[in-house]
Parts: structure tokens; sequence; C-alpha cells
């Protein structure tokens, strides 16, 4: 894989973006940052992270054969893959809060933010936004944020810590194809957060409610149990899961 090093940049996404907007790209390609100067989480919200500590990077994946209806497991296969390298360094209590962050315990190790790549209403691409806490140990106004440093009480390299990501990407994006949808699926759902427990939520208008995660639709919908006992699906903007 092509990997392009940058000294500070705003965003790698949108570095990325503008490299296949300008040259097209048609092999995967990763730009990794030592700093971000305006890093995108979810939800426009921004990533924080010092300088070198961490990595922060953006991988172009080519999918040209998953259908735009499909698309949500792109986000499945990336966070599988981050999950397998973190797994591999015995990371306590590893899961994926919905839609794909990774945690350890209740601190977020890792945040992905994917934009997918359309062309003539065909999914030709994605953009894979990747924010690792690796170095840093501490996190200003962010208590649910954690590190591996923070977990090991030791330094890691970096780059070794990226190199192992793309080639899991590699692997995960080489298991997207119909036939394997449900075992990726079912694989993602038995890492989710909080899932067959009570949790609160807030809704759509900020207010609190209980409800049971039970599974999550093909389309990334997440699927809730309520006191009810109506099981309901949320998108990414009508549910916040509490910690």
């Amino acid at each position: 894989m092509h990997i392009i090093k940058v000294d500070a940049i705003d965003s790698t996404n949108t570095y990325l973006r503008d490299l296949h907007r300008k040259k097209g790209l048609t092999t995967p390609v990763c730009v990794i940052a030592r700093q971000q100067l305006a890093g995108k989480g979810q939800m426009g919200t921004v990533w924080e992270s010092n300088a070198g500590e961490n990595l922060t990077c953006s991988v172009f994946m080519v999918v040209p054969e998953l259908r735009l209806k499909d698309q949500f497991f792109i986000s499945i296969a990336t966070s599988l893959a981050i999950w397998d390298v973190l797994d591999g360094f015995m990371v306590p209590k590893l899961s994926i809060k919905w839609p794909n962050d990774i945690l350890s315990y209740k601190q977020k190790i890792c945040g992905i933010l994917i934009e997918n790549v359309v062309k003539n209403g065909r999914l030709t691409g994605a953009i894979l936004g990747i924010g690792m806490n690796i170095n840093q140990i501490t996190f200003d106004n962010l208590p649910q944020a954690g590190s591996l440093k923070q977990i090991f009480g030791r330094n890691f390299d970096i780059d070794e810590v990226a190199n192992l990501i793309l080639s899991r990407l590699k692997y995960r994006f080489d298991t997207l194809y119909d036939s394997n949808f449900e075992k990726l699926k079912k694989e993602y759902e038995s890492l989710l957060f909080r899932k067959n427990k009570p949790s609160t939520f807030l809704d759509i208008e900020g207010d609190p409610f209980v409800g049971i995660i039970q599974t999550i639709t093909n389309e990334g919908k997440l699927q809730v149990l309520l006191e009810d006992e109506i099981i309901s699906d949320f998108d990414l903007k009508e549910i916040k899961l509490l910690y």
C-alpha cells in the first residue's frame, strides 16, 4: 500500500478526498499525519490529539463490488480490523461502541470516521479516518479517552501499529462479499458495547430513556428493545448511548 507521511495537516480525510478528486485513486493509499490541526470526528465533532503521540491517518480503500445499500459493512470491516490489532496487543475488555468507536472497558482508544466515495450512484471507494490514542497519557476535558500507554505503561511504535492496521484492513476488506455478510455482522454484534444489557440512551430531543441493544440492521441501524417490549431501529442521528 502506498503511504504518504506529512508533518502537519488540517485533516487527513480532507487531504485524501482532495487527492482522490485530483488523481482518481484506484489502489489503496494511506495518509499519516504527525499532527492534525482540524481532525474530524463523528457528527461534526473534532478529534483532538497531541502531535507525534498518536496515530492519525486516513486510508483510501477500493470497494467496487459493494452495493450502496451495503455500505455499513465498510464500517463493520474497519471496526473489526482495528479490534483485531488491539486484541493482538492483549488490550483488556475490548468492545465496539456503535457504530465504530473501539473501547477498552469504557475508555475510548480509537475513533473511526468513514466517508464513502460514490460515482454515478455506485459505491467505488471509502476513506477511512482513523484516530488511535497510543502514547498520549493526558486528555483535557475528555474523561472517556484512553490510550495504549495508559493501559500498558510503555510507549508503542506508531509506525508499527499503523502497519498492523493496514495489514488487517486489507484482510478484512478482502472478506467484503455478499456470502460473508452474515458472518461479519454476527462477529461485529458479538463485540458490541453493552449488548443485551439495560442501558441509558438520549433521544433526538436529548431526553433519556432506557433500552437494551439487540442487534443491528444490514443498513447499520441500532435495534433497541424498549420498556414496552417493542424493538425500534435508530440511526446515528436519532440516538446516543451513554457510558
